[in-house]
């Protein structure tokens, strides 16, 4: 793993956030670092998440109709879970939740 930023890791709201800063954040042991990054890398991916390359990555506010969809049907969020954390989503009155 690479060290740490200068910055201690914080990032400002709406900053691309690097992959150093969210495995030390990110509730997981050390052995599985390895793992997360390899879950980062295919995150990069996914038609809601913006790859700024070097650095780092952050959420696609345009897709996050496809987000709420994945955090309700793979990982099992109920609705205001997902409403309570993406606010800034503005198709909660049209989204269909089946």
């Amino acid at each position: 793993m690479r060290p740490p930023r200068g910055d201690g890791g914080r990032t400002r709201w709406g900053s691309p956030t690097t992959e150093d800063n969210l495995l030390s954040i990110a509730a997981i042991e050390p052995r599985d670092y390895h793992t997360a990054g390899d879950v980062l890398d295919d995150l990069r991916s996914e038609p809601y998440v913006t790859n700024r390359g070097n650095r780092g990555i952050e959420l696609g506010n345009g897709e996050f109709g496809r987000l709420a969809e994945v955090l309700y049907h793979e990982c099992e969020w109920e609705p205001f879970e997902i409403e309570s954390r993406l606010k800034h989503y503005e198709g909660w009155g049209n989204h269909d939740w089946a």
